[in-house]
């Protein structure tokens, strides 16, 4: 049995040598070598800016599972286990293994349910999104570090920092919202609204039924796979190649399966047998959106 001590976050420490929930010492090592990082010797806020800006530049955001006909399990190990098999995921899969890992290299870490705001300033569905707050051993903080949201933060932003904070992304503040949650806003335009009340993984099931399966659902409408460069970004959306460096973007269609196959792995270190294809989103009966 894994020795743990309980935290005030509603997380846990792993004990000395110890995994977490089943996450073995082997498993993390395959993790941090996916994405080029080291061991850190300390929990502390450098080294958590280093492996959330490693593992954006490493691990792609991707929804291909859902045009695969894969599943999608919300376990931590099945998802730390699909890291290092060498995919990617969308944010309940991203934060998720991302989360496992902090834990298991000894931060404290709590699951945090947003709501994303759409055209017009709309909330999306609750469960929307996942991120996570996290406490380090040198008393910074906490944070929130999300690896899950597209274009983001490369760095952990302060939680209880309500000033501008710069990012190599651009400018990000998080501002208070009614019922105690935060908006967080990426040069004043607000991205998505925080609860900072602590979730469970199994809580995040019915936003990511509701992502894989309803038509209102931009994951079931379309193809990406999507990651951090050192200069930029690069995106696979279906078969156009889109790769940006600076505020240049360069676009290459592919003509064949094997073109895309190949963009695939090269660009994303993914390794596919065939080519997703979109796949027809059928919402559940008297329903148009799924749970919320």
């Amino acid at each position: 049995m894994t020795s743990q001590t309980p935290t005030t976050s509603g997380a846990s420490v792993p004990g000395p040598g110890n995994g977490v929930d089943g996450i073995t010492p082997a498993a993390v090592d395959a993790y941090l070598t996916r994405i080029g990082a080291g061991r850190p010797a300390r929990a502390g806020i450098e080294a958590l800016r280093d492996l959330q800006h490693r593992h954006l530049l490493a691990v792609p955001f991707e929804n291909l599972s859902v045009h695969l006909g894969e599943d999608i399990v919300l376990d931590e190990r099945a998802l730390m286990d699909k890291v290092t098999g060498g995919r990617g995921g969308f944010c309940y899969e991203l934060n998720g293994a991302f989360g496992a890992l902090l834990r298991a290299l000894g931060f404290r870490v709590s699951l945090l349910q947003a709501r994303v705001f759409g055209d017009g300033g709309r909330l999306g569905i609750p469960y929307d999104h996942m991120a996570l707050r996290v406490e380090t051993e040198d008393g910074s903080g906490p944070w929130l570090a999300d690896v899950g949201f597209g274009d983001n933060a490369l760095w952990p932003l302060a939680l209880d920092d309500r000033a501008d904070q710069e990012d190599p992304r651009g400018v990000f503040r998080l501002r208070r919202a009614p019922q105690g949650d935060l908006d967080l806003l990426r040069g004043g335009s607000r991205q998505f609204r925080l609860d900072l009340r602590p979730r469970t993984l199994p809580e995040f099931r019915g936003g990511a039924w509701y992502h894989r399966t309803s038509p209102d659902s931009h994951f079931t409408r379309s193809l990406v796979c999507s990651r951090y460069t050192e200069t930029g970004r690069v995106t696979l959306s279906g078969r156009t190649l889109v790769t940006t460096v600076g505020g240049d973007q360069h676009r290459t269609e592919l003509a064949t399966d094997e073109e895309v196959l190949a963009a695939y792995r090269d660009h994303f270190g993914v390794r596919l047998s065939r080519v997703p294809q979109l796949r027809e989103a059928v919402a559940a009966p008297g329903s148009d959106a799924g749970p919320r």
